[in-house]
């Protein structure tokens, strides 16, 4: 089947709504207090992921050689601070202030900017694992295998994959027609719920719809598994048992992340069918936006170099303010 046409050849005249409606929750009167939650998540997130950023930019130490990692550290945290920004004022703006009313054109942008920033932070998570993988194996030749050079490659491969990834999505939604129902029973323009309401051929969107959840969480998933079974192997090897616990505290900020980020995604996947679609909308947004605000909050408490930067930065403030009075 030709993936940009309908199985029978024939011209297709696309039927494109004015705009779609976002339900959220079904038959609940309290959730107000919810997206209020949202919202001082949200601020959070904003402020834990913009001081790491500033650290690290302010801090010439996190942007030596020596230290390549922060560059993946960076992006997770710009990539946390855009998904938080592009998600929870617009599900505020639509549910606090009943704008469940989106045009089409809206709803695709929404779409675009959610899933590459929720994208990006898993594939960011790779980047951070290769990372460990290559500082446990092969510590002699880390400054070989790490630099920045190649995290910023792949870092930017990252972005290209997610971005292309979303921009085929969106082609192919433009391609269906929408002549019944135009209620999306979520709390963003999902887009395994979009093509689902279309009326005519929908296949290949089906088909992307599949292929994306493989190609950007679940294989990542299986790589940074792997990863840590390959870390395992080599701690095994280490016959000092407090040098395998030290290794180990190196991983554990990671391992944290990884815990947050998937676990809800899990969990939401495996009761999905049995799942009622309020707890499915809490479980999914939840794991969209407690995952930024936690994940600086991680790094400065877990990691000795943020921690030593903070530090440094004010005292370095301190000073100032002694030398101008």
């Amino acid at each position: 089947m030709d993936l940009f046409n309908s199985a029978s050849g024939k011209n297709i005249t696309i039927g494109r709504p004015a705009y779609f409606i976002i339900s959220g929750f079904i038959g609940s009167h309290n959730m107000k207090y919810y997206y209020v939650f949202l919202f001082f998540v949200f601020i959070i997130s904003v402020l834990g992921n913009t001081a790491v950023m500033t650290v690290i930019c302010l801090d010439h130490n996190l942007r030596t050689p020596k230290t390549p990692k922060y560059v993946a550290v960076f992006n997770l945290a710009f990539v946390d601070l855009l998904g938080s920004t592009a998600l929870v004022p617009k599900v505020i703006d639509i549910f606090l202030f009943n704008h469940n009313f989106i045009t089409y054109n809206d709803c695709m942008t929404f779409f675009f900017f959610c899933y590459s920033f929720l994208s990006m932070q898993s594939l960011n998570l790779v980047a951070l694992s290769y990372d460990r993988l290559m500082a446990i194996m092969f510590p002699l030749h880390y400054h070989v295998k790490v630099t920045h050079k190649i995290m910023f490659s792949l870092i930017l491969f990252f972005w290209l994959l997610v971005l292309i990834s979303n921009l085929m999505a969106i082609v192919l939604l433009t391609r269906l027609s929408f002549c019944k129902s135009v209620v999306i029973n979520s709390y963003f323009c999902d887009y395994g719920l979009i093509h689902r309401l279309a009326c005519n051929d929908n296949f290949p969107s089906y088909v992307l719809g599949h292929i994306l959840p493989i190609l950007i969480l679940w294989l990542p998933l299986v790589t940074i598994l792997f990863s840590y079974i390959c870390i395992g192997y080599a701690l095994a090897k280490v016959a000092a048992s407090e040098e395998r616990v030290k290794a180990f505290k190196t991983c554990t900020a990671h391992i944290s992340l990884v815990a947050i980020y998937y676990v809800p995604i899990l969990i939401s996947f495996t009761m999905y069918a049995n799942i009622h679609q309020n707890a499915r909308i809490i479980n999914l947004s939840l794991s969209s936006v407690v995952p930024p605000m936690l994940n600086p909050i991680i790094y400065v408490l877990q990691t000795q170099e943020i921690k030593f930067s903070i530090k440094k930065l004010i005292q370095i403030k301190r000073h100032f303010k002694i030398t101008v009075r």
